[in-house]
């Protein structure tokens, strides 16, 4: 049995759906070369069967946009000398800017260089969001 022990310093990523924590780490663009990582994989959870949690020493911050948009039901707990000093539930967000790409070939951001990805929420449920700019359609997680 391996003891993963606690953190003094950084962010805990609970309440993953099983089998999600490595497109967290992915969309957060969070290597582990560079970072300490504790990865725990399908963990018994009371609340929802099975879930991921991550661990992640010395980083605090994080872009809660793109987490909520893999996992929106994960809390985030930011850690200072041992101790939850804030707890944050996610939220699938209204609007998300670079964290997901229109895949449109006639969009401005795929013919010009710098424009900026933005995608506003239209399905909550299947977590659609729409390009500004073409009114393209994607899922915010595929």
């Amino acid at each position: 049995m391996v003891v993963i022990d606690s953190i003094s310093k950084g962010i805990v990523i609970d309440h993953i759906k099983a089998g999600y924590g490595m497109k967290v780490l992915e969309y957060l663009g969070i290597s582990a070369n560079y970072n300490t990582i504790a990865f725990i994989m399908n963990a018994s959870s009371q609340k929802h069967g099975r879930k991921d949690v991550i661990k992640i020493e010395n980083l605090t911050d994080v872009d809660l946009t793109a987490l909520g948009l893999v996992d929106h039901n994960a809390t985030v707990n930011f850690i200072e000398d041992h101790v939850v000093v804030k707890k944050i539930k996610l939220r699938l967000p209204d609007k998300v800017t670079n964290v997901i790409r229109c895949k449109n070939p006639r969009c401005v951001t795929s013919s010009e260089g710098g424009v900026p990805h933005i995608f506003h929420l239209v399905d909550e449920r299947s977590k659609e969001y729409r390009c500004e700019y073409c009114d393209d359609i994607v899922r915010a997680v595929e």
